[in-house]
């Protein structure tokens, strides 16, 4: 299957698919495991009950994006795919939709935070168009701070990236 195939239609999350998606996000992370990243564990942060847009793939679901409103920008929280589902451009559909959402809801921007070295992260999403931010917002810098504070750039430099719309 691709990200093409009709049962990978992107819709918004139902509420009581989160548990599902949290399950998911777990086995999606554990691949960071591969190159020397975590394991992880929960920061204690509800990002799905509180974003403005939770968008999944596949019945159930394959992948989702959850994006929320950091300093009135798009700010996509988590990208997520099952690694069964992994290398056939579903990640790269979600996020799409991701920006496509934040399009007709009428932003100019997205952004978000990531590892800037590991494959599936930094170089993905510049090769989607997102660029590393080097002057920070204050809620960026938030965000990067709260990273720190839990440990990520323990596992490898991170960078917030914008992409225009």
């Amino acid at each position: 299957m691709d990200a093409q195939n009709p049962s990978w239609a992107i819709r918004p999350a139902d509420v009581d698919g989160f548990a599902h998606l949290r399950r998911l996000e777990w086995e999606a992370d554990r691949l960071f495991e591969s190159v020397g990243i975590g394991p992880f564990t929960a920061d204690g942060v509800d990002h799905l009950g509180n974003a403005a847009a939770v968008l999944v793939a596949g019945r159930p679901p394959a992948g989702f994006v959850c994006v929320d409103l950091v300093g009135g920008v798009p700010h996509v929280w988590q990208l997520s795919v099952h690694p069964d589902h992994g290398q056939r451009g579903l990640g790269r559909a979600l996020m799409g939709a991701a920006c496509e959402w934040a399009r007709q809801e009428g932003f100019a921007a997205v952004t978000l935070t990531t590892y800037r070295d590991v494959a599936w992260n930094g170089p993905f999403y510049a090769s989607l168009g997102f660029a590393v931010v080097d002057i920070l917002t204050p809620e960026l810098e938030a965000i990067r701070q709260h990273e720190r504070s839990i440990g990520d750039d323990d596992f490898g430099p991170r960078v917030a990236m914008r992409l225009q719309l």
